[in-house]
């Protein structure tokens, strides 16, 4: 009859060791998540930013502006001169509604960079000259990466052909969901 009173250092070294390539496998699949979720929320979180500005310029009958960078952007109120502003923005005197800051590993790509300003007028409109895609190119492969901007529609979607593949940065390469 056999003795077991615990078990052999090949069978801890086996277990350990199997223990190691699953932690490591779900680490490396954790990291691809994690990354794909972070370019998801940053374009939900601007979505909502965008949709509040237009809602509230509709509301307010006030024009709201937004000033746009790579890894920023911020959100102005014409306010000056009171009550209902001018239709311009002036940074230093209308109110500053919202400031955020994009986390820098994935930045925006906007179709129109030579125009970095949006306008959403008293109606709540954009401008239509201001129609706008904007995207995050990755090789993550989230569900949303890019957003287009049209005068009455802030639509997200998906890129179809990443920017390392020659894709560019417009309605066309932004499947909207």
């Amino acid at each position: 009859m056999m003795d077991n009173r615990g078990i052999s250092l090949i069978e801890l070294v086996v277990v350990v060791t199997i223990i190691g390539i699953l932690a490591v496998a779900l680490g490396f699949s954790f990291q691809g998540w994690l990354g794909k979720y972070r370019v998801e929320t940053q374009i939900r979180e601007m979505q909502a930013d965008l949709e509040n500005a237009k809602a509230n310029a509709g509301l307010r009958k006030r024009s709201y502006f937004i000033n746009l960078a790579a890894t920023s952007y911020a959100i102005y109120e014409d306010d000056n001169p009171a009550p209902d502003g001018d239709g311009t923005l002036n940074t230093a005197l209308d109110r500053l509604v919202l400031t955020k800051t994009l986390d820098t590993r994935y930045p925006i790509t906007w179709n129109n960079i030579a125009n970095t300003q949006l306008e959403f007028s008293t109606r709540g409109f954009l401008n239509p000259s201001d129609r706008r895609t904007m995207c995050i190119f990755s090789d993550l492969e989230p569900d949303y990466d890019c957003m287009v901007l049209s005068e009455t529609r802030i639509n997200v979607g998906r890129i179809t052909t990443q920017d390392t593949a020659g894709g560019v940065c417009d309605d066309a390469n932004c499947v909207q969901r």
